[in-house]
């Protein structure tokens, strides 16, 4: 295939066609040369085309809790008073800076969701 920007829908399809004839390539070789640029374009091309909004951040914290097993309790110690832990999921208190830093810390949820309105 000879390589090019992807630019239209037709473009990607065409590229992905192609990603999936040589993804087994060997690095180091032509083909395996390819399928890196490909990739390399695709995720380009994705990255412009197919924009993944962030998760609102109180069901982030609700999900990363899912995850973890963790009670509201347990977020209590992450953040402060039980009853503000409650008020948080509530959505009747907002983040502050410093719970933002530590439920990032704790939960290993981005800084980037947990700032955003909701």
């Amino acid at each position: 295939m000879k390589l090019k920007p992807i630019k239209t829908e037709k473009d990607y399809f065409q590229a992905l066609d192609r990603l999936e004839l040589i993804f087994d390539a060997k690095p180091g070789t032509k083909e395996g040369d390819e399928l890196e640029i490909l990739g390399i374009l695709l995720e380009k091309y994705e990255d412009e085309h197919f924009l993944i909004e962030l998760p609102d951040p109180i069901e982030a914290i609700k999900f990363r809790m899912e995850q973890l097993n963790y009670s509201q309790n347990d977020l209590a110690e992450v953040i402060g008073l039980k009853s503000r832990a409650s008020e948080i999921l509530n959505k009747k208190r907002k983040l502050t800076l410093d719970m933002i830093r530590k439920l990032s810390e704790k939960l290993h949820i981005p800084s980037e969701v947990l700032i955003q309105t909701y």
